[in-house]
């Protein structure tokens, strides 16, 4: 493993716990996804359908790829929901590297959200 691998492992992990300790439970990455579309979505403790959880999860996706330029927030509807627009086609990646990109969007999310590094 290399230098940057390891570092990349030690940073995931950290957050890991981190986001244990806040919340009592380890996160799986779906739950975190989950838990940053909570956050984007701004509406605090709400309950949601099924259609309105996949639609959660889309906006953490969309949210974190804003900061790489592949979308673009455009607003919010009447209901509050944010609203996102593809400004990029995403590259072409092995579903290992999808995993690896989405974490790495997640750690960069969460540094800017405690403003200090993991």
């Amino acid at each position: 493993m290399n230098q940057d691998e390891v570092e990349f492992q030690r940073r995931w992990a950290n957050l890991l716990l981190r986001l244990k300790e806040q919340f009592g439970e380890a996160l799986d990455l779906e739950a975190i996804l989950f838990l940053i579309g909570i956050q984007e979505l701004g509406k605090g403790p709400v309950k949601l359908s099924k259609r309105e959880k996949l639609e959660v999860l889309h906006i953490a996706v969309c949210a974190l790829l804003v900061r790489y330029n592949y979308y673009r927030f455009v607003g919010r509807d009447e209901d509050g929901w944010p609203h996102f627009e593809a400004t990029e086609m995403l590259p072409s990646l092995k579903p290992m590297q999808q995993h690896r990109f989405i974490k790495e969007a997640i750690l960069e999310y969460f540094e800017n959200y405690w403003n200090e590094k993991i």
